[in-house]
């Protein structure tokens, strides 16, 4: 990996590949309306789920969740509220996180944070 946009590709591939292992039907990658952004809309068990995925190699200053700030998610809750118009959903959703660590090797470490941050619609 050299760049930050191929670490956050490798990190998206890799949660997408986990989400699906687990069940997850993948809806929507990187969904884009305006300057809103989506990493990953899946469906749950009935759920709707808006996925972010923070990427870092392993052993960085930094985890992965530390780049969840209010600020990003008051950018995807106003992300998730467009996608929600555009698409019609009116089911439960929840936030996601899916923290992805890339290893000196290449190989990815993924762990899915259920309910990673809390919207009252």
């Amino acid at each position: 990996m050299n760049t930050n946009a191929e670490t956050g590709r490798c990190g998206e591939q890799a949660a997408t590949e986990y989400l699906r292992r687990q069940g997850y039907d993948i809806l929507a990658r990187n969904w884009r309306r305006g300057s809103y952004e989506l990493d990953i809309v899946a469906l749950h068990r009935g759920v709707l789920h808006f996925v972010e995925v923070k990427t870092r190699q392993a052993g960085g200053l930094t985890p992965p969740e530390a780049a969840l700030t209010r600020r990003k998610f008051r950018a995807l809750s106003r992300a998730a509220a467009c996608y929600l118009a555009a698409t019609g959903w009116k089911g439960e959703v929840q936030f996601d996180l899916v923290k992805v660590e890339i290893f000196p090797t290449g190989i990815p470490c993924v762990e899915l944070v259920e309910n990673a941050l809390e919207y009252n619609w």
